[in-house]
């Protein structure tokens, strides 16, 4: 049960990578935050798009050890995954996206 609904999440966020992916304003990243100035839009969606697609699928990658049952050692290791993906998004976006993309 844990699994699906950590699928359902996965999917949610591949979803909205999708949605973005074919957006004709440019993509939020971050919550709450005015999206930033660039030059090209479907370039910087479809980057966009593309991260949130990736990390959906890693996301329901690093869900898999829920399969195992109750082994509190695997699923640390999938929050431990999480985090790390987190944080890695925000880089690649930071370092890369946001960087090539802003006018």
């Amino acid at each position: 049960m844990a699994f699906i609904i950590w699928s359902i999440v996965g999917v949610i966020i591949i979803i909205l990578g999708i949605i973005d992916f074919f957006s004709k304003k440019p993509a939020g990243f971050w919550a709450n935050v005015k999206t930033i100035e660039v030059k090209d839009v479907n370039g910087y969606n479809r980057a966009t798009g593309i991260l949130f697609i990736l990390y959906g699928v890693l996301f329901i990658i690093f869900g898999l050890p829920l399969l195992a049952g109750q082994n509190p050692a695997l699923v640390i290791l999938s929050a431990f995954g999480v985090v790390a993906e987190t944080i890695g998004g925000m880089a690649v976006y930071t370092l890369c996206i946001e960087k090539k993309c802003k006018a």
